[in-house]
């Protein structure tokens, strides 16, 4: 799916005949699972908290691995998943040598490309989203799992009926990230909450600019 969309290199694809055993891990909140290891790919499925998947291989010097969800394969935000190592849970993301998974290489003529869909420049992920529920690499956390706040259905409505301008930050939308203060949040009527449409998915957000709820 992903070679009918996104070329890999020749590096990649001599890898490729060399390729290691799959790594099984858990997703450590409700996860995107992309054609694209970007997030401007196109979302495929939703990977639930707590859900097992097969990782196959990961970006080099990147933070997008190639993973296997009942039957589905696609791209996940490595932070965001945790597999065993040394009998010990770690974040997938900056321990990809040491968990032994195959990493590929995205050349700069497949990365513009990606860099091109829906008309986006290159400069369209300049920012990155603060932190996350949990598996952020870095955190002392792992594991822990946030869920969805119980937004009243009258603002959801609201927000998918007044769609605005989509924007595209490095990182991946789940509960308990915050926005950078760059990005423009949209009041809602009679409510505290504000939103924004990022990364494919409208967001919910509070006071603190931190998603607490993702619209799916």
């Amino acid at each position: 799916m992903f070679a009918k969309t996104l070329g890999l290199s020749a590096a990649a694809i001599l890898t490729a005949t060399t390729a290691m055993a799959s790594t099984d891990a858990t997703a450590t909140t409700d996860l995107n699972l992309r054609d694209l290891p970007d997030p401007r790919g196109a979302i495929l499925d939703v990977i639930p908290g707590d859900a097992m998947v097969s990782v196959d291989e990961c970006v080099l010097d990147g933070a997008w691995c190639k993973v296997s969800y009942e039957g589905t394969q696609g791209w996940a935000y490595s932070p965001y998943l945790t597999a065993s190592l040394d009998d010990q849970p770690t974040v997938v993301y900056q321990n990809v040598s040491k968990l032994d998974v195959e990493t590929v290489d995205v050349n700069k003529d497949d990365r513009e490309r990606a860099a091109a869909i829906g008309g986006l420049g290159a400069g369209a992920l300049a920012m990155s989203l603060v932190g996350g529920p949990a598996a952020v690499a870095g955190a002392a956390a792992v594991g822990a799992i946030a869920g969805n706040e119980a937004v009243p259905e009258k603002t959801v409505t609201y927000i998918t009926a007044n769609p605005v301008q989509p924007v595209y930050v490095e990182g991946e939308v789940v509960v308990g990230a915050g926005i950078p203060e760059e990005v423009t949040l949209t009041a809602i009527p009679e409510s505290d909450y504000r939103y924004v449409y990022l990364n494919g998915n409208p967001v919910v957000v509070d006071g603190e600019r931190t998603i607490v709820r993702v619209i799916r």
